[in-house]
């Protein structure tokens, strides 16, 4: 079932239930999908495409749940929590720290890098093959570290 299918279905399951969290995360992700969509050219997206959405949309609602923490509002940071722990259910398989530094690992040895001064070179090598499987900044961490060691 394509990530897509798999939000209409749920739609009508929180529907049903009555659940207004679950519904708000899942017609949020909807219409950012649908804006997409318009962006490119009322085409349909993509698995891939629709992963990179609502990877977008985690990024953004991981940022607010920081943001809620330093400002100290617990009763935000419970609701974004709640909110953010539904829209990673349809994110793609993450790969796990161990896999990102063996690719980091993989690619620095292919393109031969030595230093800081190859980092965009190696980050520009890295992301296509990780794109929506991997956290940018777990992966901009593993490459420094390696570059600088």
């Amino acid at each position: 079932m394509s990530v897509y299918d798999q939000l209409n279905s749920d739609l009508k399951d929180a529907m049903k239930a009555r659940d207004k969290v679950r519904l708000g995360v899942i017609r949020g992700l909807k219409s950012q999908i649908m804006n997409a969509e318009v962006d490119n050219g009322n085409q349909k997206l993509t698995d891939e495409q629709i992963s990179s959405v609502v990877m977008k949309e985690i990024k953004q609602q991981k940022e607010s749940l920081e943001e809620f923490q330093k400002a100290n509002r617990d009763d935000l940071v419970k609701d974004q929590s709640a909110k953010l722990k539904i829209a990673e259910e349809y994110a793609p398989k993450q790969l796990s720290e161990d896999e990102v530094e063996a690719i980091v690992n993989q690619t620095i040895e292919q393109l031969h890098a030595e230093s800081m001064a190859d980092f965009g070179k190696v980050m520009g090598a890295i992301m296509p093959k990780v794109k929506g499987k991997a956290d940018g900044s777990i992966i901009n961490k593993l490459v420094k570290k390696q570059l600088q060691s």
